[in-house]
């Protein structure tokens, strides 16, 4: 898929400040190139925990957390970059191989721990990872809901789905 085909989806940043979390959402462009993705991201000012959550075209997610020396990435199946050009652009910062064309499995490829400071271990996000059988709006709110900001997401995703 180019760049230029639409996307559907939807991608949220989220910030957690003083104790308390906000959502917002991040333009569409950000769910087909990641360089948008990153630069919507470093524009938010915020002195605690930020990260982004893409939901593309229901197909898969990619976490996406800024840090002062790079940026923490997850993509939630690494195969998905044989057919869209954000998830092979991941694969591409993080130095991995994408699959060939033979492999039919699905598995994650980046830092399950990137969101461990935020209540959610590794261990715990590989399982709602290989959660096959949900969509990834449903594994973005099993993230959202096992850090704390479950309400805060699904009013945002409701607003942005109308």
């Amino acid at each position: 898929m180019s760049v230029h085909e639409p996307v559907s989806g939807f991608g949220v940043a989220v910030v957690r400040e003083d104790g308390k979390w906000r959502c917002s959402s991040l333009e569409l462009a950000t769910l087909s190139e990641l360089d948008a993705a990153i630069t919507a991201l470093r524009k938010i000012r915020s002195t605690g925990a930020l990260f982004g959550m893409l939901n593309v075209d229901d197909e898969f997610f990619v976490l996406l957390r800024p840090s002062p020396g790079g940026v923490s990435l997850l993509l939630s199946d690494a195969a998905a970059a044989l057919d869209y050009d954000i998830a092979a652009d991941v694969l591409d910062l993080l130095r991995v191989e994408p699959p060939d064309d033979e492999d039919d499995g699905l598995w994650p490829e980046g830092d399950l721990a990137i969101l461990a400071d935020l209540g959610l271990p590794d261990g715990e996000l590989q399982v709602i990872v290989d959660e096959v059988d949900l969509y990834p709006d449903e594994q973005l709110q099993m993230i959202a809901q096992r850090c704390g900001f479950s309400t805060e997401f699904a009013a945002l995703v409701d607003r942005v789905q109308q």
